[in-house]
């Protein structure tokens, strides 16, 4: 049963020219993984980001897989993670038949934490996955720092992040591969999809021949050179994705806008934190969340949670810890506090780029209300 929430936590925003695009598409009778469209958005995607090359994926997913089998990671290499995430930036890492590491994350910023990147390296240490957590910049400098001194791969998951910059260079262009994703609930949407961006020519060739069962795009035979995957676009999505790229600006204006009211409305409020952008850093604000401290705000994040939704009004926990997620129990991981603790009490408020003024102070309102 799917429930009906007045004020939603993260829908897709669709209008009259996604329509436009899409019709444009069906008539053109390109509507699988074949059109033109797809070149065209990966070209305006790259243009946007400043990045040198773009490669359009089936999801976010199958693109962070891609980048991992683009970089030679396979058994025996480990590649470090943070532990709170969306379990997608860690289950490539097990695709590619890799070990993932799990470290703690910075409790202001709730990124990974270079510090505790330097202390889990290993000589079987091959890359670092740092992930823009609800479209936080990561402090890449650090990382980045850290990457060249031991001579790691960078990978960055900018899944929700898109539009976020630090240093005023966009997320997923500082490592050797950024990843983004278009699923129905990010900034823009392609109803699925990803893209893998990256500066080298070389792996920006050999992902478009993986992405197309190994087959080169101007092949005349069926000829595949390598054992790929068929996680191409198709065309109508390209469509799609081109109508939300144009919107992007106004999605990422009003994000600001509503994550500045809610800082306003909820600033001083006992009890209440939120996620910290570094001073060099511009967040998205993909999801604004909260952090309750059930001592000083009267109720915990469970308690807040059920009130929200018996208002209409849709709310989540923050992502479980890899730490703690059932499918890694094997993996004996080390307890993250941190991680841990920013699960115990943080909540996703609702972002959605088609929210007002008057929506937020409405959320605020309930959660604030004794």
């Amino acid at each position: 049963m799917v429930v009906e929430f007045r004020i939603p936590l993260d829908a897709p925003n669709i209008g009259e020219l996604e329509k436009e695009y899409v019709m444009r598409a069906l008539e053109s009778g390109y509507v699988s993984s074949v059109g033109p469209m797809v070149t065209e958005f990966e070209e305006c995607f790259a243009a946007y980001v400043g990045a040198r090359y773009a490669v359009a994926t089936v999801n976010g997913t199958a693109a962070l897989h891609l980048a991992l089998r683009l970089l030679g990671i396979g058994p025996g290499d480990e590649v470090i993670v943070p532990a709170l995430t969306f379990i997608a930036t860690v289950n490539p890492v097990v695709y590619a038949g890799a070990t993932p590491v799990v470290v703690d994350v910075d409790p202001l910023t709730w990124n990974i934490d270079p510090g505790k990147v330097e202390k889990a390296i290993t000589e079987r240490t091959r890359a670092i996955i740092p992930v823009h957590l609800y479209g936080n910049p990561a402090d890449m400098r650090r990382i980045l720092d850290v990457a060249r001194e031991y001579d790691l791969y960078v990978v960055e998951d900018a899944t929700e992040a898109l539009g976020a910059t630090y240093k005023g260079q966009h997320v997923g262009t500082f490592g050797d591969i950024g990843v983004f994703s278009f699923n129905g609930n990010k900034v823009i949407t392609t109803g699925g999809g990803g893209m893998l961006v990256t500066s080298n020519p070389d792996l920006a060739s050999r992902a478009r021949l993986l992405v197309n069962q190994g087959r080169a795009p101007e092949a005349i035979e069926y000829e595949h050179l390598e054992i790929g995957y068929n996680y191409r676009l198709t065309n109508l999505q390209a469509a799609l994705g081109l109508a939300q790229l144009e919107r992007l600006p106004d999605f990422l204006s009003t994000k600001q806008r509503n994550a500045a009211l809610y800082r306003e409305l909820l600033q001083d409020k006992p009890g209440l934190e939120w996620q910290h952008e570094l001073e060099e850093a511009v967040s998205n604000w993909w999801l604004f969340s909260v952090l309750i401290d059930p001592d000083n705000f009267g109720v915990d994040r469970n308690a807040a949670r059920g009130k929200l939704v018996a208002a209409g009004i849709q709310v989540r926990p923050l992502f479980m810890p890899l730490t703690k997620q059932p499918s890694y129990k094997h993996y004996g991981l080390n307890g993250c506090p941190k991680a841990e603790s920013l699960h115990k009490n943080g909540l996703n408020l609702p972002s959605t780029s088609f929210l007002t003024a008057e929506d937020i102070r409405h959320v605020c309102e309930v959660l604030l209300s004794r």
